[in-house]
């Protein structure tokens, strides 16, 4: 609890952590408001696709740009100013750096760019949990061989939900649960682009207006970003994803402990050790009471599971904590996350504490393409939120055994098989092209096998 004060102690001796960010979106956009009041940070650099963008990002977000603006990255080193490009590799290049911020929900630019963060000695936050989640596995291994940080980015709800768990196994809990709130209903599954504004109750008019992507929108809505998160939750902590998909079980904050405890206790999980999301919207339309559709939380109960944990839990009751009928199971949650307000915490920890807000330990869990829809050959897949395919949470092992497309691959590629409605697609079934990303993709499931072949 001393980030603040070590980023000033950097700042007063002149040496402020430098970092550089790419994708000035909406979370990089968070991100740029909170850096320029931040003690002991340094924006050295933007890089986006369009640095008229960036520049219009700096300036929505409060920055004097004609004031910061430097004419490069040595002389934003130099004077403490902000390099505005078009050219990522270069960013990651520059002298000075210490943290790269990837912040472009781009898998492939997430996975190329942390392989260059690596190679060339910067710390790196990927937000892009799409990219963590098609190959944060092999990512985190070889940032741990260069002896640098490769975290989730704090704010977003994976790395949330990791500080949680860690949390509760350094009280020396048993974690049961733990995961997010959404919005949803199973019809949503087949939510696409054109129908996403009537679930988020805006009108597309409204939606252009205020810069909405009804993609990637619909990912939010369709299960698919859920399921991805789940999954980056899962390769950080251990926690297994449910065998079948995730549940998205209603439940309120006051009743996380009850529902969300295994099924031989009364709850809905398959056995102790979950991740899971729950709804805000119960399944005849009725809102939640208490719902949690914007926060996150853990399930956990006293590891001693006899006549040694009575005290445990006689305390839970006694500091009102929030527990299930039997006193065992108890929760604790936070209703709202800040997104990229909250990044800088992730910077700090890894140039300051050499640590991970987060971070996949192995390949557990995976996000596989299914079918929205009866998918013909020749159709082309339009990837995370689209018309044609949605996220699902699987178990690596079994992704693997029946060879799953992941869902960060599924886009601009074409059928060559049949798939019927929620049908898995499989690698078999499509026309890929060689990349870097399903280079390292391939890697990470290879990798995957023989360990598991060696455990057995």
């Amino acid at each position: 609890m001393n980030l603040a004060s070590m980023l000033k102690h950097r700042a007063a001796e002149g040496r402020p952590v430098r970092v550089g960010l790419i994708g000035a979106g909406k979370f990089g956009s968070m991100f740029l408001s909170q850096v320029r009041t931040t003690v002991g940070l340094h924006l050295m650099a933007v890089a986006d696709l369009s640095a008229e963008r960036a520049r219009k990002a700096m300036t929505n977000t409060g920055w004097d740009v004609e004031a910061v603006a430097a004419a490069s990255f040595a002389d934003a080193l130099a004077k403490g100013g902000t390099h505005l490009t078009e050219d990522s590799e270069a960013l990651i290049k520059a002298d000075g750096l210490d943290v790269v911020i990837d912040a472009t929900g781009n898998p492939g630019a997430g996975i190329r760019h942390a392989l260059l963060a690596a190679k060339n000695g910067r710390h790196m936050v990927m937000v892009n949990v799409e990219a963590d989640v098609l190959a944060g596995a092999y990512l985190a291994e070889e940032f741990r061989k260069a002896g640098l940080v490769y975290t989730l980015a704090y704010g977003d709800q994976p790395a949330l939900v990791c500080e949680m768990v860690d949390w509760a196994e350094t009280c020396g809990f048993r974690v049961v649960a733990a995961g997010k709130g959404t919005k949803y209903m199973p019809s949503y599954h087949q939510s696409t682009p054109e129908t996403v504004w009537t679930h988020f109750g805006i009108t597309p008019e409204q939606a252009a207006l205020g810069g909405m992507n009804p993609q990637m929108f619909n990912s939010f809505i369709d299960g698919t970003k859920s399921s991805i998160e789940m999954a980056a939750i899962s390769n950080a902590t251990g926690l297994l994803a449910p065998k079948d998909g995730l549940l998205f079980p209603p439940a309120g904050a006051h009743d996380l402990s009850r529902v969300l405890r295994p099924v031989a206790d009364g709850g809905v999980l398959e056995r102790k050790g979950m991740v899971e999301v729950v709804t805000s919207v119960e399944r005849d339309g009725r809102q939640v009471v208490n719902d949690l559709r914007w926060g996150v939380y853990v399930v956990f109960e006293a590891a001693d599971t006899d006549v040694r944990g009575d005290y445990a839990r006689r305390c839970f009751r006694e500091y009102n904590i929030t527990v299930d009928p039997s006193g065992r199971y108890a929760a604790l949650y936070r209703t709202v996350h800040l997104i990229g307000l909250e990044l800088g915490v992730s910077v700090a920890n890894a140039a300051l504490r050499g640590e991970a807000t987060g971070a996949p330990s192995a390949f557990r869990s995976d996000v596989v393409a299914v079918a929205k829809k009866a998918l013909k050959p020749g159709e082309m897949l339009d990837g995370e939120g689209g018309y044609t395919v949605w996220g699902r949470v699987m178990r690596a092992e079994d992704s693997l055994a029946i060879g799953a497309l992941p869902i960060g691959l599924a886009h601009k590629v074409a059928l060559k098989r049949p798939v019927a409605p929620g049908g898995v697609v499989r690698w078999e079934d499509v026309e890929i092209a060689d990349s870097e990303a399903v280079r390292m993709r391939r890697a990470m499931e290879h990798e995957a096998a023989a360990r598991r072949i060696a455990a057995e």
